[in-house]
């Protein structure tokens, strides 16, 4: 498989066909967390292991944290093993939500030292359209010896970071979530409502068409430039609510040759963890 970031459904097709292929379901529900591997059981793409986000691909939260704290080594390094894969395996991830959570483990993936992995565009639903079939059931892979990871630590932003960065706008912090939640107009999840004062409002929807495939390369470029301005591409952050779908962005930049964006890892559901730090409701 040539080295690229997104799979089309009969690209994936193909290439499972000639080549070893990890794919990894990441269907997940923030409301019912047992839901994404229940669905999975129920009906996957064949040969996909499963991967959850929260013992999967994240750490156990705790009193300072966000939601969804970046997984340390050992326990991604498992999650690697359990799943079957190695070096020169190329691991490709999906969902049914367009990416936004699959595109956590593309950037785990590459966190660690890994740039082999890819998204499948459209994910489930582009498949079931492609006409292919499904399988039911738990998939046993072959467990492999832990594979050697290498912490990135320049691609993660950290709460410190952000508050030092911010008053003299030394980064461009752009916030994914939907409008609504960044206007603190509603807030379905967190305990504040609101963003973080000088944050940008940049929805991770903006990338994708109303199918769940990403837009054309050329808007999504054309569209994440004038979040860049005069800015370096690395002085680009992005923030979500717990440092998931704020991932799915970074994807969509590298996708368009943006190289070097950050992800804000704690998010919001970290930022609001001490009420000392300043939350602003209305439109930036």
């Amino acid at each position: 498989m040539r080295k690229q970031l997104l799979l089309s459904a009969q690209g994936l097709h193909a290439a499972q066909k000639n080549q070893p292929v990890l794919l990894v379901d990441c269907r997940f529900d923030l409301s019912d967390p047992a839901k994404g591997y229940s669905d999975y059981l129920n009906a996957h793409i064949p040969g996909a292991v499963y991967a959850h986000l929260d013992n999967d691909l994240s750490n156990p939260v705790t009193g300072d944290s966000g939601r969804h704290p970046l997984p340390d080594a050992d326990r991604f390094a498992g999650f690697l093993a359990r799943s079957g894969w190695q070096a020169g395996i190329s691991l490709v991830a999906y969902d049914d939500a367009g990416g936004s959570i699959a595109a956590r483990l593309w950037w785990l993936m590459k966190y660690f030292g890994h740039d082999d992995a890819l998204l499948l565009d459209g994910g489930l639903p582009a498949w079931k359209t492609a006409g292919y079939g499904l399988e039911s059931g738990q998939v046993h892979a072959v467990t492999t010896a832990a594979a050697r990871l290498k912490v990135r630590d320049e691609l993660a932003v950290s709460t410190t970071e952000i508050i030092k960065g911010l008053p003299g706008k030394a980064m461009v912090l752009a916030d994914v979530r939907a409008a609504e939640r960044f206007n603190g107009e509603i807030e379905p999840i967190d305990s504040v409502a609101g963003h973080i004062p000088g944050a940008i409002n940049y929805p991770f929807q903006l990338s994708l068409a109303p199918d769940g495939r990403f837009k054309p390369v050329s808007e999504v470029r054309e569209a994440l430039l004038t979040l860049q301005v005069s800015h370096q591409a690395n002085d680009l952050v992005f923030m979500c609510g717990s440092g998931v779908t704020a991932c799915h962005t970074i994807f969509a930049a590298e996708l368009a040759g943006i190289m070097g964006s950050r992800l804000y890892a704690g998010s919001w559901s970290e930022w609001i963890r001490d009420s000392s730090r300043p939350v602003e409701p209305g439109i930036i």
